[in-house]
C-alpha cells in the first residue's frame, strides 16, 4: 500500500490506495482496449483470404440429392403413383487457370499485409498505453506544482499583509502578492481540469476508472540511442517497420491482381467429372394388386461423365481489357503508397532520433536548472528576511523552482516516450520495453 495523490471530484486527496503500474495497465489493455481488439478481429478475418485463395486451386466436389412423390389423376381418380429418387456427385479441378493462380498469390500478399498491420497495432498499443499513463503522471506533477505554488504564494500574501499592517511595507507589496495568488489559483484550476481529462483518456483505454498509479522513480538514466547513428536507425526501420512492410505487401497483392486481370485473355482449362443415379418406384394399378395397392416396378438409371473443359474469351464487350487497365492503375496507386510509406518512415525515424538526442540534453539541463532554482530561492529567502529583497523577488524565486521541477518531470516523460516512438518507427518496439519502464516506477 502506498500513499498516492488521488483525484476525487477534481479534488486531490491523500489516501491509501493500492496503486497500479504500467505493466498491469498494459496487460489489461491487451484484453479490453476496443481499438486493439478490433485490429485483432480484423487480422483474424483477413487471414481467411489465403484459405479462400488456395481453395480456388483445389478440387471442387459437390453432391446433390432429391426425392419426388408423383401422383397422376384422371377425372379426380388416382390412376398412378410413384416415387423418384436421384443423386449426383460432381468434381472439378482447375488445370490451366492463370487468373486463379495470381489470385492465390494475391491472397498470400494480403494475408502477409494483415499480419504486418496487426503487428504494428501490437506495437502501437505499447506506445498508446505509455502515452496515456505518463499523460496522467504529467498532469499529477503539474497539479502538484500548482498546489505547492498556490500554498506558498498564499503564505507570502499573508506575510505581506502583516508587514503592511505594521508599516514595514507599502500596499503595493500586498497588491502584487494578491495578483500572484489569484493567478496561481487560476493555474491550479486549469491543471485540475487537465488531470481529469488525462484520467478519462486512460479510463477509456481500459473501460474502468483508474484511481492511483505508480510514479516515476529517480533511477532513470538518460542515454543516447544505440546505435548512435541516424542512418543506422533508418536502415533498421526499412527492414522492420511494420507499416512499411504492410504497404509493400499490398503493392505485391496489387501487382498479382493486375497480372491476374491481364490473364483474362488467356484460355481456361478444367477437368470435370460427374456421376448421377436415379430410381423410380412406380405403382401400376392395372397390374396385380396386393391389399388394394399396386406392385412397385423399380427403374434405376445412372450416368457418368468425364471431360476436359476449354474456354477462351473472344469478345466480352471490352470488359476484360477494362479490368486489366483498372488493375494496373490500382497497382500504380499501391506503388506510390509504398513509396510514400517509405519516405514517411525515414522522416519519422530521423525526427525521433534527433528528438531523443535533444531530450537527453534537456533532461541534463533541467536537472541543473532545479539545482540552480533551489539555490536562488534559498538566497532570496535570506535576503527577504534581512530586507534586501522584496516580496516580488521571493514570489518569483518560488515560481522559478516550481517551474524547474515541473519542467524536469516533463522532460523525463518526453524522453521515455521519444524512445518508444523511435522504437515504433523502427519496428523494434517490444513488450519487454514496457517491462523496462515498469522497473523505473516506484
Amino acid at each position: 500500500m502506498k500513499i498516492k495523490i488521488h483525484l476525487l471530484s477534481i479534488i486531490f486527496l491523500t489516501t491509501f490506495i493500492e496503486s497500479e503500474n504500467i505493466l498491469e495497465i498494459y496487460n489489461e489493455a491487451l484484453k479490453n482496449d476496443p481499438t486493439y481488439k478490433a485490429a485483432e478481429y480484423s487480422f483474424l478475418a483477413d487471414k481467411e483470404i489465403l484459405v479462400q485463395g488456395r481453395a480456388a486451386l483445389l478440387p471442387s466436389i459437390s453432391i446433390n440429392g432429391s426425392t419426388i412423390c408423383n401422383e397422376y389423376y384422371q377425372n379426380k381418380k388416382l390412376q398412378q403413383e410413384y416415387n423418384s429418387f436421384s443423386s449426383s456427385a460432381n468434381i472439378s479441378q482447375p488445370l490451366f487457370r492463370l487468373d486463379t493462380w495470381f489470385q492465390f498469390r494475391q491472397s498470400k500478399s494480403l494475408k502477409n499485409a494483415a499480419e504486418a498491420e496487426f503487428a504494428f497495432e501490437q506495437q502501437n498499443l505499447i506506445l498508446r498505453t505509455a502515452e496515456l499513463y505518463f499523460g496522467v503522471l504529467r498532469q499529477i506533477d503539474n497539479l502538484s506544482a500548482a498546489l505547492s505554488e498556490e500554498k506558498a504564494i498564499k503564505q507570502q500574501l499573508d506575510q505581506a499583509q502583516q508587514r503592511y499592517e505594521v508599516g514595514l511595507s507599502a500596499i503595493t507589496g500586498v497588491q502584487e502578492a494578491q495578483l500572484a495568488y489569484d493567478l496561481s489559483r487560476a493555474s491550479r484550476i486549469n491543471n485540475e481540469g487537465a488531470l481529469f481529462s488525462a484520467k478519462e483518456a486512460l479510463n477509456a483505454l481500459l473501460g474502468r476508472e483508474i484511481f492511483s498509479l505508480d510514479e516515476l522513480g529517480e533511477n532513470l538514466i538518460v542515454t543516447e540511442p544505440s546505435p548512435n547513428s541516424k542512418e543506422k536507425w533508418v536502415e533498421i526501420a526499412l527492414k522492420n517497420n511494420y507499416q512499411l512492410k504492410a504497404s509493400q505487401m499490398r503493392k505485391q497483392a496489387a501487382r498479382n491482381n493486375a497480372r491476374g486481370a491481364a490473364s483474362g485473355h488467356l484460355p481456361k482449362i478444367n477437368i470435370v467429372g460427374s456421376k448421377s443415379e436415379s430410381e423410380t418406384n412406380q405403382f401400376n394399378f392395372e397390374g396385380i394388386n396386393i391389399d388394394g395397392q399396386g406392385i412397385p416396378v423399380p427403374e434405376i438409371t445412372g450416368r457418368r461423365n468425364y471431360a476436359i473443359q476449354f474456354s477462351m474469351p473472344i469478345f466480352q464487350g471490352g470488359a476484360v481489357n477494362s479490368r486489366r487497365k483498372q488493375a494496373y492503375a490500382q497497382y500504380n496507386e499501391a506503388d506510390e503508397n509504398a513509396l510514400f510509406a517509405e519516405r514517411k518512415v525515414i522522416q519519422e525515424v530521423r525526427s525521433q532520433y534527433s528528438n531523443v538526442l535533444t531530450l537527453v540534453a534537456n533532461v541534463t539541463a533541467q536537472k541543473q536548472a532545479v539545482v540552480s532554482a533551489k539555490s536562488a530561492l534559498e538566497a532570496t529567502q535570506v535576503g527577504y528576511k534581512v530586507g534586501t529583497r522584496n516580496v516580488v523577488d521571493l514570489l518569483q524565486s518560488e515560481k522559478n523552482l516550481y517551474a524547474a521541477e515541473k519542467n524536469l518531470a516533463n522532460a523525463k516523460y518526453d524522453y521515455i516516450l521519444a524512445n518508444l516512438r523511435l522504437g515504433l518507427a523502427s519496428g523494434t518496439l517490444e513488450p519487454s520495453d514496457i517491462l523496462n519502464i515498469n522497473n523505473l516506477l516506484k
